[in-house]
């Protein structure tokens, strides 16, 4: 499944993701967005992978800045327009 958000003021986020067993899998997060440092992206896709299809974006939000650490700096994206990318993705209407 494929979805797109092009924050305001910001980037375009792309989420491309796949259901397995009723949670999220083979998340995969792009755009025309930079992230430092650059394995910030892998994280961003492990937290996401496994998370049950029907969850909020809050909580996508959430497990994203759970799992980032201070030390990631996000330009023109996020966490919040992360998960409105992949509900667009399953479908949500946002």
């Amino acid at each position: 499944m494929h979805g797109e958000y092009k924050m305001p003021g910001g980037k375009l986020i792309v989420a491309d993701v796949e259901i397995a067993d009723g949670g999220l899998a083979a998340v995969q997060i792009s755009g025309d967005f930079f992230l430092e440092p650059d394995t910030a992206l892998d994280t961003i896709n492990r937290a996401l992978t496994g998370l049950a299809v029907d969850v909020d974006e809050r909580t996508m939000s959430d497990a994203i800045d759970a799992t980032l650490g201070a030390d990631v700096a996000m330009y023109g994206i996020s966490s919040q327009a992360i998960a409105t990318a992949v509900a667009r993705a399953l479908g949500a209407k946002t």
